[in-house]
Formats: structure tokens, C-alpha cells, sequence
């Protein structure tokens, strides 16, 4: 751990303080005026994954929602209402969904166990094995199942928010990317997935559709 009590924390709290005002004497007063990012990135809440460092990003930049294996329900209020407010009020120009090898809430849906009060959450990702079961069975190794599993994820997720009113709205007024992604945190590099929003749009919009 970078530090051991939170004295250190709040310690290193005045030493970045200071850092930033050495620099620029108006930091604060300009971080802390309205912000207006260009992406929202919805991640895992794993703490191996640092947005910031992915995405070499300064505080502004992203707006985030993390979660256990970056999983967008359509039930869920938490990650709709960050949907909403990012895509109608802060006007993001891109949307990132992005998973990373080794996730541990994939490495427990991947498995028939008992995850108590994790279950329900496991459900989602359950149902992305369910979809791809016949190509995912297929694979022996269970590591490669895996990482296989986690991208599968992210394009499941990807559609997921296609399905949802906001982002149909958006669509249809030409002012969003949705892009899917991996890390692999084993050689540090970001892996784009190629997610194609409007051909997912013209596959399952006539299913899902909301905004006339």
C-alpha cells in the first residue's frame, strides 16, 4: 500500500496541495468551476484499475461509474441515473465500457458456486455466459475462458446501454460514441474491442426501441 494509517493519507493530502499551487495558483479555483467532460467510463471497481492512469487523465476529464465487472442492468438506478446526467446534462461526447483480464466478479460467474448476496449480481454476468455458452465451452483453458468471458462482457454491456432511453436519444441526435474495452493489466495495454454501435443499433432497436 502507498500508505499505511490515514494520518499518511491526509498528510499526503497537503504535500499534493502544495504541489498543485506551486504549479498553478488558480488549480483549485479552476477545478472546482463546473465540469465538462468528454467521456464517461464505466468500469470495474477493482482496485488495480486507475482510469486516471489508463486514460492518462487529469482530474475533469472522465466522468466514472465503477462496479463489480462494469455491468450496466437495466433495473439498476445506480448506473442509469450516471447514464442520464452524463449523456443529458454534462453532454459527454463518448461512453467507454471497459472490463480488464482477471476480473474476479468474472472468475466467480464463470464458476457454479454460491456467491451469498452476490448471487443476484453474478445473474447478469451469468447471462452473458448463457448467450455465448457453446463458444465459451469450447475453450479449455479456464484462464482463456476467462479473459474471453470478460470481453464478451463488455460488448453485452455495450448493449445494454444501447437499450436503454437515453442513449437512444442520443443516437438518434448523432451525439455519442459507445466503445468497448479491455485491460490487461498484464502488459498495461488497452484493447479496443471494435465495438460497431450502429450496426448493434440496426440489430436489436426493432426488440428495444423506446424513443419514437
Amino acid at each position: 500500500m502507498a500508505f499505511k494509517t490515514i494520518k499518511e493519507i491526509f498528510a499526503h493530502n497537503q504535500e499534493w496541495i502544495a504541489e498543485q499551487l506551486k504549479d498553478d495558483p488558480e488549480y483549485f479555483s479552476k477545478l472546482s468551476k463546473q465540469q465538462q467532460p468528454k467521456y464517461l467510463f464505466i468500469g470495474c471497481s477493482d482496485s488495480r484499475v486507475s482510469t486516471e492512469a489508463l486514460m492518462y487523465s487529469k482530474p475533469g476529464d472522465v466522468f466514472i461509474h465503477r462496479n463489480i465487472a462494469n455491468v450496466i442492468p437495466s433495473n439498476d438506478l445506480n448506473v442509469l441515473s450516471v447514464i442520464n446526467y452524463a449523456v443529458n446534462h454534462i453532454k459527454v461526447k463518448y461512453i467507454v465500457v471497459c472490463g480488464h483480464y482477471g476480473c474476479g466478479g468474472i472468475k466467480t460467474a464463470i464458476t457454479a458456486t454460491d456467491a451469498g448476496i452476490l448471487n443476484p449480481w453474478m445473474g447478469y454476468i451469468r447471462d452473458v455466459y448463457r448467450l455465448h455458452k457453446k463458444e465459451l465451452n469450447a475453450i479449455k483453458s479456464i484462464a482463456k475462458r476467462s479473459d474471453r468471458l470478460v470481453e464478451l462482457n463488455v460488448q453485452e454491456q455495450c448493449i445494454n446501454l444501447v437499450k436503454t432511453r437515453d442513449i437512444q436519444q442520443a443516437l438518434l441526435e448523432n451525439r455519442i460514441e459507445i466503445h468497448g474495452w479491455v485491460f490487461d493489466m498484464r502488459t498495461g495495454k488497452l484493447i479496443d474491442l471494435g465495438f460497431n454501435t450502429q450496426k448493434v443499433a440496426k440489430e436489436v432497436l426493432d426488440i428495444y426501441n423506446i424513443v419514437k
